[in-house]
């Protein structure tokens, strides 16, 4: 394994719901579901779930921190638990259940401490956060039916990520909520109309959609990095059209029913501006995917000025570190 790669381990109540948040972003090797912090060696699922062995359910995360900074990773695992419950997580009760982050080094330690501070002054929560922070302990890796759930049981793991009552904390405690009387002041009538009424602009008549320059896309309203140009191809459509997100996390996916037409919108997550939709009539060979986005929901960055406009960590899209 590459020596750039570090480790990163968090209790986040069940893991079946702590993978999805991780897998698949930009410096993520890997992300592993188990077992840690008790004193049983090679415990079971059913073991743990017994609250006798003194683990908690847990995710190991392997990634880059040049790409994935280990300060965004805290930042997405406060995002996906309710950090103030000492007694478990949502539906799921018990030891095993409880949140915690497991550091592996004195820098990973300082970073958590300083970033639970942070959180505990904002006021964002009116009880004091009761994740722990402990050091790491040996990590068992559950059974093979556990890891990558999200994936292999789509249809249950969405039903219990509804049903357990941590679908509906994370909309409702982490979801930015909008002012839009000032977005009518901060963007242009054609941004607003794009971004907060699911408008479209006009194709071929627009910003990007011919744009060659190398640099990366991002959110109007938020500044979070949506696209890169390294994914952007022409797709004769006349809107800017891109092969992937540079980070699935942050954009969501919804069902579109207007227009007479079945298709599947993108918004942007930090936002939930509406940024354009995806289509699998994309190029084969880059999976197939088209995301057709507006221009007027997006700024372009380009490369040169990454770093001045506060993107230098993303340099590393086009070969710099």
């Amino acid at each position: 394994m590459s020596n750039n790669f570090e480790t990163a381990t968090f209790a986040g109540g069940c893991f079946w719901c702590m993978v999805e948040p991780f897998d698949q972003r930009p410096g993520i090797e890997r992300v592993i579901s188990g077992y840690t912090g008790g004193h049983v060696e090679n415990p079971t699922y059913e073991e743990v779930c017994s609250n006798t062995t003194g683990h908690l359910e847990a995710v190991e995360i392997t990634f880059d921190p040049k790409i994935m900074p280990y300060e965004q990773l805290l930042n997405t695992f406060w995002q996906q638990i309710d950090p103030t419950d000492p007694g478990g997580q949502f539906n799921d009760r018990g030891e095993s259940y409880q949140t915690a982050i497991f550091y592996h080094n004195e820098q990973q330690k300082q970073i958590a401490e300083k970033s639970k501070q942070e959180l505990d002054e904002s006021g964002k929560f009116s009880k004091p956060i009761a994740t722990r922070i402990l050091p790491a302990k040996p990590f068992y890796r559950a059974e093979e039916n556990h890891q990558d759930y999200y994936k292999k049981q789509s249809f249950h793991y969405r039903l219990y990520k509804k049903g357990s009552g941590r679908e509906d904390f994370i909309k409702n405690t982490w979801e930015n909520k909008i002012d839009k009387s000032k977005l009518k002041e901060k963007l242009s009538p054609i941004q607003y109309h794009v971004t907060q009424e699911n408008g479209t602009e006009r194709p071929f008549q627009n910003e990007y959609w011919d744009n060659d320059k190398e640099g990366i896309y991002v959110d109007i309203v938020s500044g979070e990095v949506l696209f890169s140009s390294k994914d952007q191809y022409d797709a004769g459509c006349g809107w800017p059209s891109f092969t992937k997100p540079v980070d699935p996390y942050q954009v969501k996916d919804k069902v579109d029913n207007t227009h007479g037409m079945i298709r599947t919108e993108i918004r942007s997550k930090s936002s939930d501006s509406h940024l354009g939709h995806v289509f699998e009539d994309g190029p084969q060979e880059a999976g197939g995917l088209r995301y057709c986005m507006n221009s007027a929901a997006m700024k372009f960055i380009p490369k040169d000025q990454m770093e001045k406009e506060g993107y230098g960590n993303y340099l590393y899209l086009f070969g710099q570190r």
